[in-house]
């Protein structure tokens, strides 16, 4: 009887736990990162290659990882990525942790999801600068390519699709839990300073939170970029007008995660606040009408800062050699 007492009361400790984990989670609009889900590894090996394989490029040199360093908070901190032949981009490259949570890809949510964004930079002339059918004519080339392939799709020929599913599994797997902002959120109360609570209660009352919710504090929604008053940069970006056509979508764009937005900068879609303090004031003023103080900008970014989680840790692919019928990289303009 005691035993089954024991066992009873272990239960209901258990549901207690559980429960006030549902209530921690439910009464803050910020949920806690969940780790990945529904995982296909042999997909995700295959697509960490991908990431990392320059040969994607015509260049040869250029790689997704080239935008989205993975040691870098998953984007480059620069206002604007440098593309085939040293182009400037034209937009900051985006954090591509957490990017499974988006309702969308890229600023102006021109792809619906991981897969459809995968495929678009390999063809754009501005950033890897080949066409999708060179690039599966490199993949083929390369024995071992060809042998994994096989045995993660079970098909013969290896087409664009089985690559951009294969970068967007491995991508899927770049969520950043266990922040310290998600350690106070299920419980653990001292996780956070006095200021990091100050912060987080002004970031809510001030009303960042109707943006910045969810678990990736941002990604679920398009916004216009100077609400309250207008955003006046010499910036040829016109968010999402450029997918809709609609002129209420002009100067709308995704609204970006926070997770790990100390580690981002520079901020915004062209890159052009270089601290996160700057950043902070800004949006404060054009999208809030709030002139924050040196102490409420200083307690906003000290919470933001508890929002970086762990980073993604693995051991950095090996990638197939080139057979000698792979075209060898080019990075520099032929020579005349």
């Amino acid at each position: 009887m005691k035993r089954a007492l024991t066992l009873v009361a272990a239960t209901l400790a258990c549901s207690a736990a559980s429960f006030a984990i549902a209530i921690a989670q439910t009464d803050e609009p910020i949920e806690p990162v969940r780790p990945p889900r529904s995982i296909n590894l042999g997909m995700v090996e295959l697509g960490k290659k991908l990431y990392f394989d320059p040969r994607l490029s015509k260049s040869g040199w250029i790689s997704c990882n080239s935008c989205h360093n993975l040691s870098m908070g998953g984007s480059d901190n620069i206002p604007t990525s440098i593309g085939d032949q040293w182009q400037q981009g034209p937009i900051n490259a985006p954090t591509v942790l957490n990017s499974s949570l988006n309702l969308a890809q890229f600023w102006d949510g021109r792809a619906a999801d991981l897969k459809a964004q995968a495929g678009g930079p390999i063809a754009n002339p501005g950033e890897m600068a080949f066409s999708h059918t060179l690039a599966l004519g490199v993949l083929e080339s390369i024995p071992a390519y060809v042998r994994e392939f096989k045995q993660v799709f079970g098909k013969d020929k290896i087409d664009i699709d089985q690559v951009t599913l294969a970068i967007a599994e491995f991508e899927k797997t770049l969520v950043t839990p266990n922040s310290r902002f998600d350690q106070w959120l299920l419980g653990r109360k001292d996780a956070l300073s006095v200021d990091e609570l100050a912060g987080y209660a002004l970031f809510k009352d001030s009303g960042c939170v109707a943006c910045h919710n969810g678990e990736a504090v941002g990604g679920n929604s398009f916004q216009k970029m100077g609400v309250v008053e207008p955003f006046k940069k010499d910036d040829p970006a016109t968010g999402r007008f450029a997918v809709t056509g609609k002129d209420a979508d002009r100067f709308n764009y995704k609204v970006p995660t926070l997770r790990n937005v100390e580690l981002t900068y520079p901020y915004f879609h062209d890159g052009s606040a270089n601290t996160l303090t700057e950043a902070v004031r800004v949006m404060g003023r054009i999208q809030l009408g709030k002139d924050f103080s040196a102490q409420e900008t200083g307690q906003i970014v000290a919470f933001l800062k508890t929002l970086t989680g762990d980073q993604p840790n693995f051991a950095l692919p090996i990638l197939p050699p080139s057979s000698d019928a792979t075209p060898r990289p080019q990075p520099f303009l032929p020579k005349k």
